[in-house]
């Protein structure tokens, strides 16, 4: 069993906020004999896709025979989630260990130093020692936000990833797309290859300029892969996969949305790259089982049937362009009910504008997070889009009435707005 109360300091730490910058992290990492500097690694940013191209990723490293370590957040349900080795979330009596020596580090730090280690850093420093630990050598490894100054950031990996990036953590990241991309940037090393995948002209040429300065081999993956969706539905999708060096076949995928197209390109292209640039060498099948068995919950997951319940962690004007293209590419746009709750630093109004063509009713609920927005400002945001909207406290007797709405309109719900949301309703569906 995890100790509650250490759980419970570290997310205090929380209150520290969000602290860009390394110093803190090294300063952690050089206490523990530096367990970064055993790894080689994939490290992965972006605002959309990225945790499913971290998936994806290690579950096709993994199907190859390759002792994979996968690191993303944040959690949905149990904490656990996020130090994965080898397909198997970290034990509770393990995690309680090393979690127990990450606070004794992070204290004698801010004794000896006054740096004050935040929740991330502490998680970041505990996922490369348990690594280390388990005679990991290579980890996938997703970015908390942005990249240059991000905690895992003090990799030097085989190989950087970047997916989809919109506008999101404006306050931190900049008001521009070319802005956010020059801070996910960040994660590209001098001399290291670099695969982008698809994503507005305006952010890719700031990525591709920085990998031409830093002479950094450059691959796109819409140029280098190509990915056609041939069926699918809410359950899975089955897809048609090939690039210049391989003709993969149609491979199938639990993975439904058809937002993920542009994922399975970015992560063959990322696969073929390893092949290129770090000889790590995949057999077509190991791709193909990867797809297969990759599992992401909370992105365009049924989770109820009769009626159709999704959960989908879309939280932002992009991730809502997406849902709803999933939406009806699945054939289940015609009547969509939104229950949605969002984090106050969220692009609200935007993420409304987009879903308004299809979303007939809206219920909103608070997130279970401190910047949860009131769901009485939730549902006035919807209603400036005509979208008719009615805020509950309780998210039980809000997916009840989305259920009993749906189930007379012939309908679908759909969970949205938070991963955190996202999170409530796998944990009580």
């Amino acid at each position: 069993m995890l100790d509650k109360e250490r759980v419970a300091r570290l997310y205090a730490r929380q209150a520290h906020g969000i602290k860009p910058g390394l110093e803190t992290t090294l300063e952690l990492l050089k206490r523990l004999g530096h367990p970064e500097r055993s790894l080689a690694a994939v490290h992965v940013a972006g605002t959309n896709g990225k945790g499913s191209v971290c998936a994806m990723l290690a579950a096709a490293l993994g199907t190859g025979g390759i002792p994979v370590g996968l690191y993303t957040s944040p959690h949905l349900v149990h904490f656990n989630e996020r130090f994965v080795v080898n397909g198997e979330a970290i034990p509770d009596k393990d995690l309680d260990a090393l979690l127990a020596e990450i606070e004794t580090v992070a204290e004698a730090v801010e004794n000896d130093n006054g740096m004050v280690a935040t929740f991330f850093e502490c998680t970041t420093a505990a996922a490369f020692l348990h690594f280390q630990r388990r005679g990991v050598r290579l980890a996938v490894v997703e970015t908390g936000m942005g990249g240059r100054l991000d905690a895992t950031n003090v990799l030097v990996p085989l190989l950087s990833v970047i997916t989809r990036i919109g506008l999101d953590h404006m306050e931190y990241l900049g008001p521009s797309l070319s802005a956010i991309a020059a801070e996910k940037a960040g994660i590209i090393k001098p001399g290291r290859p670099v695969v982008a995948g698809a994503m507005p002209q305006e952010a890719q040429t700031v990525l591709a300029g920085t990998a031409r300065e830093r002479g950094s081999p450059w691959v796109d993956a819409v140029a280098a892969v190509s990915v056609r969706r041939i069926s699918g539905d809410l359950k899975r999708q089955k897809v048609q996969v090939s690039s210049e060096e391989r003709d993969y076949g149609t491979l199938p995928t639990a993975l439904a949305a058809s937002y993920q197209v542009e994922n399975i390109a970015t992560v063959v292209a990322a696969i073929e790259a390893l092949a290129t640039h770090a000889g790590i060498l995949l057999p077509d099948s190991a791709v193909a089982q990867g797809l297969a068995s990759a599992k992401w919950p909370g992105r365009f997951q049924l989770i109820g049937e009769h009626p159709s319940v999704v959960v989908d962690g879309a939280h932002n004007p992009d991730g809502a362009a997406a849902l709803v293209k999933a939406l009806k590419d699945a054939h289940a746009a015609k009547c969509v009910g939104l229950l949605c709750g969002f984090c106050a630093d969220k692009d609200v109004d935007g993420f409304f504008r987009t879903v308004a063509p299809i979303a007939k009713r809206v219920w909103t609920v608070p997130v279970p997070n401190p910047r949860s927005m009131h769901p009485a400002e939730t549902s006035r945001r919807a209603q400036r889009y005509q979208i008719p909207s009615e805020p509950v406290d309780d998210y039980a007797q809000a997916l009840k009435a989305a259920r009993d709405w749906a189930r007379t309109n012939e309908g679908t719900v759909v969970v949205c707005g938070s991963l955190f949301l996202a999170g409530q309703a796998l944990s009580q569906p």
